[in-house]
């Protein structure tokens, strides 16, 4: 039986209670009205943050003073200037609520990511790979826990506690109304907070489901003298792949692509899933190095990290192919409702945007190409952190510019938020390992698994 360790315990909390104060501060400091805005764009002005940031402070200072004694064109140019400004508040007050959602989600659909990896090792009836099921289990425990908190922050979008979902802004379906948006009015039959809300209880609810009851039949497994909960579990994981492709789809429409809702791509969800799927199994690799390395799992060899190496390498490489794919097609096509997307993250997210390529990349290409490699300890943990940060910058590209737009940047709020769901992911995820044994003893194929050599 695994025994978490103290030290490690301790530091998951201490991460935990260092992101909440983080995330306190994001808020705290969040402004509260438009004349924080212009003390916030004058203090950037003369901080030397750019010549567009100084014209806003400058046009700002002389608002008010313009509106006593104006023209009608004045009086026009003034209210743009504080649409703008209202533009530019609620993208400031997003901030700490979009660094929210990002690391929740991502650290989710990890979990998610390594639940899918485990029902398609049921399906394909895997003999290598049985010896690492307690380690999936462990690291899925995580989805309960997550699906809970993330599940409350999209209520919170709909109660309007901040504006990440632009067709959520009251009136924008009302052609009265002056945040009526045509584009948005002709999707709220699906784009609506009852049927999106229902949808996503739906999808949090059936991935949990599938992983208690798979959990459970695997425990069950060892206690029974045949392999009834063996081919019980071959059952539930090939209905649930079955679920989770058309829901993962869905997923990433309602809670990544409609933060845009004026831009869509057809391959979307294929590029969500490899991002969150190599994540998840990219964390397997380094939950099994570290329990290794702490004299547990003595039957996992280098051959079974070698194997989760060559995954993690080959869905980078698939990663990488939706990506392209994605931006050749839209970038060739030159629709401009389409080729807005990546205007806005090459302008305005420049590094971050083609970042996420080198370390998503590049990065596993040179370092995992190489067989003798995918069976170094070090090497992988170099390469899963490295892949890890990567993901969450993909995450980060995906979410950012449709909530905070240029006024983004690597702060509190975004440190924060990953310190806190990482100490969260640690203490549930190790906590769950000690709960069981971490050998499947009476799984069909634990003794090929055992001997497994490649």
């Amino acid at each position: 039986m695994y025994t978490f360790s103290s030290k490690l315990k301790t530091f998951s909390i201490i991460l935990m209670a260092v992101g909440i104060l983080g995330i306190g501060y994001g808020f705290l400091n969040a402004p509260k009205d438009i004349h924080e805005v212009e003390n916030i764009l004058a203090a950037e002005s003369h901080g030397g943050h750019g010549e567009a940031h100084h014209e806003e402070a400058k046009a700002a200072e002389g608002a008010h003073a313009k509106a006593e004694h104006a023209t009608a064109e004045e009086v026009k140019e003034a209210a743009e200037h504080e649409e703008h400004l209202t533009h530019v508040l609620h993208q400031l007050q997003n901030k700490p609520w979009a660094a929210l959602y990002v690391a929740c989600i991502f650290f989710m659909l990890i979990s998610m990511g390594t639940l899918a990896f485990y029902a398609i090792q049921q399906v394909a009836v895997a003999g290598w790979s049985p010896v690492l099921f307690r380690v999936m289990q462990g690291i899925t425990a995580y989805l309960p826990v997550g699906s809970a908190i993330f599940f409350i922050i999209l209520i919170l979008c709909g109660l309007h506690f901040n504006h990440l979902f632009t067709w959520l802004v009251e009136g924008v379906t009302d052609p009265t109304s002056a945040n009526y948006d045509k584009m948005i009015a002709g999707k709220s039959g699906y784009l609506n907070f009852g049927f999106w809300i229902v949808r996503a209880a739906i999808f949090l609810i059936g991935w949990n489901l599938y992983r208690h009851y798979s959990r459970k039949n695997c425990l069950a497994q060892d206690e029974s003298n045949d392999n009834t909960f063996y081919k019980k579990n071959f059952k539930l994981s090939a209905g649930f792949l079955v679920f989770f492709i058309v829901s993962e789809s869905i997923m990433s429409w309602d809670w990544i692509m409609s933060i845009d809702p004026h831009w869509f791509s057809t391959l979307f969800g294929w590029y969500v899933f490899a991002s969150f799927f190599v994540s998840g199994i990219t964390l397997i690799a380094m939950v099994t190095v570290y329990l290794k390395s702490r004299g547990y799992l003595e039957h996992v060899n280098t051959s079974h990290i070698h194997d989760l190496a060559k995954f993690m390498f080959g869905i980078s490489i698939f990663w990488t192919y939706l990506w392209f794919s994605q931006f050749m097609l839209i970038w060739y096509a030159d629709i401009p409702e389409e080729i807005t997307y990546f205007i806005t993250r090459i302008q305005l997210y420049n590094l971050p945007f083609f970042g996420a390529v080198v370390m998503n990349f590049v990065f596993p290409l040179l370092i995992l190409v190489n067989t003798d490699f995918k069976r170094i300890t070090w090497v992988i943990v170099m390469a899963g952190i490295v892949i890890l940060a990567g993901h969450y910058i993909d995450f980060f590209n995906m979410i950012m510019p449709g909530t905070v737009g240029d006024q983004w940047f690597i702060g509190v709020p975004e440190i924060s938020s990953v310190l806190f769901f990482l100490g969260l992911f640690i203490f549930t995820v190790f906590t769950a390992l000690t709960k069981v044994p971490l050998l499947a003893k009476r799984n069909p194929y634990i003794e090929e698994s055992k001997h497994f050599h490649y």
